[in-house]
């Protein structure tokens, strides 16, 4: 044998080489059904004496694929042939091997179970066309090109064989430096993908190896992959159109359905063919796509178009890779907008639910990214997924990102209502109950919040005893957002409104308690909604001793403004009985309310609740004489009467009406204030124009001179009337109010029957209460807009 010396070195005679094997580790392979065998070479050369002249070790594995491996096979057996086969096992290893065998058949087993798929490029199975009868060598890769430069079939041959190399990860850097094998594969791709799809599908698995890293990513834009595999799958799902519709015609056509059947075979067969060609096709864009710059020049090139026609096929391993790249796609404004202008929802409707795991889990998580778009959400309910997606609550794999996606669609109010037609409801409240002491997920509470804002949803939480355990798991955990649930459901009138006067007591004993501020809150706006008539709030307020804490908390800066604003809308409602007013009017409340008006007049919604507070005063002859007499109440009013929100004008309105009526100074104020803003341009005209111009007509013709400004406010004739609703002289009487809130003047549901019109044609009608930030009654027929300052 010649044996290469290291240089420097010379010798001439005969050499001999020798190679010793050392057993090491036995192992299990990680992901397959294989041993692992290390072991170390030692290979020396020997000179004709026996004297070693050179040696070197080298650590190497050998891997033991075991196909036949499974539930059935007997483990002793294998083994035995395993140690028989192999030279680097020690039969003393035997008992050692039987361990792994066993190991390996369970873990297995195991992993049918509980492994989730995931998408790996390398781990694309292989398909029809690739087996072979010689195996693939490094070294022969020059023979493999020449191949790539005869017919189809060579061709063909060629492409396989290198393919097998490139699947092995360590060959892929000594391909890379074979600019010839690259660039010949490139242009039989670029010249041939049409007259085979089995040629085509091998190179492009070619370099969807390299794909598979991102170093490699460059070669694969030198030579414009992927560009031609956009090519190329536009033209295969032109060609799929193309089958279908021939097949179509034959089966129309073909009475006795023979050729049709034999279309169909022929059919599935070329199908089968092209989805392997669309898989690595995709997959390797897939790939690609990991840079954002050759992402966008996808999307240029109607990626998302291409994708979304995808849908409509049935082979379950493609959707899954269509579907987790419109996923990845989604996370960007442009393609998101792509797809919501195609029937991208509707083909993902078709798919959930279905048996295969993995593709439902993608749709979901698709379908969770589009539905942050409002008019996608809308697709979703039209396109009846909302039972579907309810069903899956009961599915522990699924339920996250389905509650996610539903969570997203009781954001709008129009969807709301849909729920209550499902079994939603209860199996969200079953959940709630299962959750015990523990912290609820914010998913499923920030649900059942939005849930909790339909009346009709609210009555079916409260059936049963669904309120009492509410009640009782939100006092116990102190947990403000169930407590926030709660809340929602008491802003709802109807029967079971009543249904809170037996935990009154309870709430407002969660006042007075260093409890958490946000859970305090939730307990204010609660009972701040029990608008009951029932209810007796003079006891509740000296039982638990609230009228202290209510002023105490009025003073700007003595706490969070969420807080305070609740305080003035509790005030508010305890304010509607006649003895509490009282009570708070004597405890110093309303001079505390002014101060706080003060502070707050920039925020519409402060300023709201407080002039509410106001209106509700004023019905009480003892609360109305504090505010008129002894207080600055109604100049404030008057300011406010002109306010840019609407909301702030009526309440001021009809409270300034009452005082008006009341009080004829102040009523002399008010209406000279409403005839100023009304006539303004006119007086202000009259008072720019010269005295020699207007002289003429300022008399009459008796020589006396017209009404001046004053004088008009004394005739109350002049002011228009509302057709016996309103008297001539512009007064409304607190009885017209009183009966007004009894209902005798209102029209079907509740509401007013026509609006009051007041001297100088300014419409309002008696207030509700104001809608504050967390919402407005989901039964009324409009709500309260605020805008951001005056």
């Amino acid at each position: 044998h010649w044996a290469v010396i290291p240089y420097g070195l010379f010798y001439f005679g005969p050499v001999y080489f020798c190679w010793k094997y050392k057993g090491g580790s036995l192992d299990v392979h990680p992901t397959e059904k294989a041993l692992v065998v290390q072991y170390e070479v030692e290979a020396t050369i020997l000179g004709e004496t026996g004297d070693t002249m050179l040696g070197e070790r080298k650590e190497c594995q050998k891997i033991i694929r075991l196909k036949s491996l499974n539930s059935n096979t007997d483990i002793a057996s294998l083994a035995r042939k395993v140690v028989e086969e192999c030279r680097l096992i020690s039969p003393s290893r035997l008992p050692e091997v039987e361990q792994l065998l066993f190991y390996l058949q369970n873990r297995k087993k195991s992993a049918e179970k509980k492994e989730k798929k995931q998408i790996k490029p390398r781990d694309l199975t292989p398909f029809e066309g690739m087996e072979l009868d010689e195996e693939a060598n490094i070294n022969s890769i020059d023979d493999y090109v020449e191949l790539l430069y005869e017919d189809i079939p060579e061709k063909i041959r060629g492409a396989t064989l290198i393919l097998h190399l490139a699947r092995n990860p360590d060959n892929l850097e000594e391909l890379l430096q074979n600019e010839t094998a690259l660039g010949a594969l490139a242009r039989v791709l670029r010249e041939d993908w049409k007259q085979s799809v089995d040629l085509a599908t091998t190179i492009i698995y070619v370099f969807f190896c390299f794909s598979s890293f991102s170093q490699f990513h460059g070669l694969i834009t030198h030579y414009k992959i992927g560009a031609l595999c956009m090519s190329i799958i536009e033209h295969e799902l032109k060609r799929y159109d193309l089958w279908q519709d021939e097949l179509q015609k034959k089966k129309k056509a073909d009475i006795l359905s023979k050729e049709y059947e034999k279309a169909l075979k022929k059919y599935h067969g070329l199908l089968t063919k092209q989805e392997q060609l669309l898989r690595v096709a995709l997959y390797l864009l897939l790939n690609l796509s990991e840079d954002t710059r050759t992402e966008l020049k996808m999307r240029n090139k109607n990626i998302v178009h291409l994708l979304v026609k995808t849908l409509d096929r049935d082979s379950e391993e493609l959707l899954v890779l269509v579907v987790s790249f419109l996923k990845k796609l989604s996370i960007f404004l442009e393609n998101k907008n792509d797809m919501a202008e195609i029937d991208t929802v509707e083909k993902l409707a078709k798919l959930v639910p279905c048996e295969h795991e993995d593709l439902l889990n993608v749709t979901l998580r698709l379908l969770l990214n589009l539905s942050f778009d409002t008019g996608l959400r809308s697709k979703m309910v039209h396109a009846d997924l909302l039972p579907k997606l309810t069903s899956l609550l009961e599915d522990e794999a699924q339920r996250q990102i389905a509650m996610c996606i539903l969570y997203h669609i009781s954001i709008d109010d129009r969807f709301k209502s849909m729920f209550a037609y499902t079994d939603c409801i209860p199996q969200v409240m079953k959940m709630l109950f299962d959750c015990g002491e523990q912290r609820f997920d914010a998913e499923l509470i920030s649900f059942c919040i939005n849930l909790a804002a339909n009346k009709r949803n609210a009555q079916i939480m409260c059936e049963g005893n669904g309120l009492k355990m509410l009640m009782k798991r939100a006092l116990k955990l102190k947990d403000p957002l169930m407590m926030k649930m709660i809340r929602n459901i008491s802003q709802h009138d109807g029967p079971f409104k009543n249904l809170f006067i037996d935990y009154v007591g309870d709430l407002a004993a969660q006042i007075g308690l260093k409890e958490e501020e946000e859970f305090v809150i939730e307990c204010l706006g609660t009972l701040s909604n029990l608008t009951i008539p029932d209810l007796d709030w003079e006891l509740v307020l000296k039982e638990y001793n609230l009228v202290p804490y209510l002023k105490d908390h009025l003073k700007p800066g003595s706490a969070d403004d969420d807080l305070i604003l609740e305080v003035v809308i509790m005030i508010g409602t305890v304010s509607m009985d006649d003895s509490c007013a009282v009570m708070l009017a004597k405890s110093g409340i309303i001079p505390a309310l002014i101060e706080l008006l003060n502070a707050q007049q920039e925020d519409d919604e402060f300023v709201c609740q407080i002039v509410y507070v106001f209106y509700q005063m004023v019905f009480h002859q003892a609360t109305r004489d504090v505010i008129i007499k002894e207080t600055q109440a109604p100049a404030y009013l008057i300011d406010l009467m002109h306010d840019k929100n609407a909301e702030i004008r009526k309440v001021c309105d009809n409270t300034l009406d009452i005082i008006a009526e009341y009080d004829v100074e102040w009523g002399k104020k008010i209406q000279s204030e409403k005839f100023r803003w009304h006539n303004s341009q006119w007086l202000e005209m009259v008072e720019n124009q010269q005295m020699d111009e207007a002289e003429p007509f300022m008399y009459g013709d008796d020589g006396e001179p017209f009404l001046q400004n004053g004088d008009i406010l004394e005739r109350p004739d002049l002011f228009y009337s509302a057709d016996g609703i309103i008297p001539a002289d512009g007064a409304i009487s607190p009885e017209f109010f009183t009966d007004f809130q009894n209902g005798d003047l209102l029209g079907p549901q509740g509401f007013p029957s026509s609006s009051l019109t007041d001297g100088y044609g300014q419409t309002g009608v008696t207030p509700a209460r104001p809608a504050t930030a967390y919402g407005f009654r989901p039964d009324e027929q409009f709500y309260y807009g605020y805008t951001a300052s005056r």
